[in-house]
């Protein structure tokens, strides 16, 4: 009776009905898995951008691409930090799991394959299998930096291991793979597309006739200046935010109607697509906005917006409070986040005074940070409840290739996060 989209068995698989039996016995526990940052005490204020939007609540003026308001508020988030993207180029969606379901209903067909990082989260896999999609993995290897590479302050604070790209992985894709997917910064490892990195991944699609997404949802949580977004390898500012006349001249281009379009001359030969929305920019998830940023070849560029603008139509999901809200509080975005940052950064400090990198890899990036504590991940993870009353995240959850990792999150109050470092180094 039920859709072979669905997994066969909806029941909890034995060690998480464990888990959650574990949870409901212990005594009251530090809970190292928060994601929302509403949750761990970092809520933005919200009462403005109502009273602001609230004219526009009422209103109902369908466009498949969003309403021109706020994704021209979604381009100004992106030139405030570099990016020079029009709104033409910006797909509002209701959350960036929806803008992947849209991106696999214009681009794929049934048994079509995406290949997706590993370790990677989970839910990648379930929304590809709800397009009746499958998963191939590429992935993301440890690895010690070369020390002679390093700087003199990362070589005394011990961050020469850390989470790269292996590229040849790639080389394994099914011949029916469609998207490859990006995620930067990485959820769990941290790891950041380098510029080889991002070369490597843009050769392999245009060589492949391959679409590249890129879930960039932490993408202004870096947590060192080396990282860079991988959209300022196509269409980013120039220093000084200046461009001559000429430059401006080949980048934009007219798509009809005098609907200009930035889309370098020179660019890669392969669609890419950048996912993001309120739920981490702003910390709201409960609001769903989400978009996508994108480019193509000028050949291709109205072909693909006219797809994608089917497909959303079909659903027209962005709620008009939405919209309104995503225009008021975009603005508001780098001041929220610059609060977020300053406790991932005093965590992050914390945890990797706290472990060896060998076993607490650098995160460049994002709200999590992956430890290696011993030989089996569900024992830990059981452990750690149990005895030390703190909750983490397994490894295998994530697809890690050996045993004995956890998943913690970098979101929660710096005082209590300390006290559960300490419990952890203690089990």
């Amino acid at each position: 009776m039920l859709s072979s989209r669905l997994p066969k068995d909806l029941s909890p698989s034995p060690f998480f009905a464990e888990l959650e039996r574990a949870k409901a016995e212990s005594a009251p526990f530090i809970d190292m898995t928060v994601s929302s940052p509403v949750k761990a005490g970092l809520p933005v204020e919200l009462d403005a951008a109502v009273d602001e939007g609230r004219e526009s609540f009422g209103c109902w003026n369908p466009d498949a691409a969003g309403w021109k308001s706020a994704r021209e508020a979604v381009v100004e988030y992106y030139r405030e930090r570099g990016g020079n993207f029009t709104a033409g180029q910006i797909i509002l969606t209701a959350s960036t799991s929806e803008a992947y379901s849209v991106l696999f209903k214009t681009f794929c067909d049934p048994g079509d394959v995406i290949l997706t990082p590993m370790p990677g989260y989970p839910l990648l896999d379930t929304l590809a299998q709800l397009e009746h999609l499958e998963c191939a993995p590429y992935f993301l290897q440890l690895r010690r930096e070369n020390a002679r590479k390093l700087a003199t302050d990362e070589r005394r604070e011990g961050a020469a291991f850390r989470f790269v790209l292996d590229s040849d992985s790639l080389l394994a894709a099914p011949e029916k793979a469609k998207i490859l997917l990006l995620v930067s910064p990485h959820n769990p490892t941290g790891h950041c597309v380098s510029r080889e990195e991002w070369n490597a991944a843009v050769r392999f699609c245009e060589e492949n006739d391959m679409i590249l997404v890129v879930d960039e949802v932490f993408g202004d949580y870096a947590l060192t200046d080396k990282v860079k977004r991988t959209w300022q390898y196509v269409i980013a500012t120039p220093e000084g935010g200046k461009q001559s006349i000429e430059e401006k001249s080949n980048n934009l281009w007219d798509a009809g109607g005098n609907d200009f379009i930035n889309l370098p001359e020179d660019g890669p030969k392969c669609p890419i697509f950048w996912l993001n929305g309120l739920s981490k920019a702003v910390g709201s998830p409960q609001l769903k906005l989400g978009w996508m940023a994108f480019y193509a070849p000028r050949e291709r560029f109205e072909e693909i917006r006219a797809a994608l603008e089917f497909v959303e139509d079909a659903y027209l999901s962005v709620s008009a409070p939405a919209q309104a809200l995503g225009t008021s509080l975009l603005p508001a975005a780098a001041a929220y986040e610059s609060r977020v940052k300053e406790r991932l950064l005093a965590n992050w400090q914390t945890l990797r005074e706290a472990f060896p990198s060998k076993y607490c890899p650098e995160v460049l990036g994002g709200w999590y940070a992956v430890v290696r504590l011993g030989e089996d991940d569900e024992e830990l993870t059981l452990r750690l409840l149990r005895e030390k009353h703190v909750l983490v995240q397994p490894g295998f959850f994530f697809d890690f290739d050996e045993d004995g990792w956890v998943v913690i999150s970098l979101l929660q109050e710096p005082a209590i996060f300390k006290d559960a470092v300490q419990r952890m180094k203690e089990l």
